[in-house]
């Protein structure tokens, strides 16, 4: 179990950092702190092309396994009394 529990701290390690960078990397909607940096002087062509969907998938497939790794972790710390 303690393999297990290695694995899935790496695997959340990796997938923490990768969706971070996935979601600095959308373009800013205007508003917010996009705008801050420069985000809001973007033309209003909301053109979403096929780099932006895949972009847009890889981060909700990215998110997804991040919160299965969180969940799954959880349930192992719960079930083994919390000692690893």
């Amino acid at each position: 179990m303690d393999v297990l529990h290695v694995i899935l701290q790496i695997l959340l390690g990796i997938t923490s950092l990768l969706l971070t960078l996935l979601i600095l990397l959308h373009k800013g909607r205007g508003g917010g702190l996009s705008d801050m940096f420069g985000g809001g002087m973007s033309s209003g062509l909301s053109s979403s092309g096929v780099a932006e969907r895949n972009l847009n998938r890889f981060t909700v497939i990215l998110g997804v396994t991040w919160g299965i790794v969180i969940i799954a972790l959880g349930l192992i710390m719960r079930f083994s009394g919390g000692d690893s």
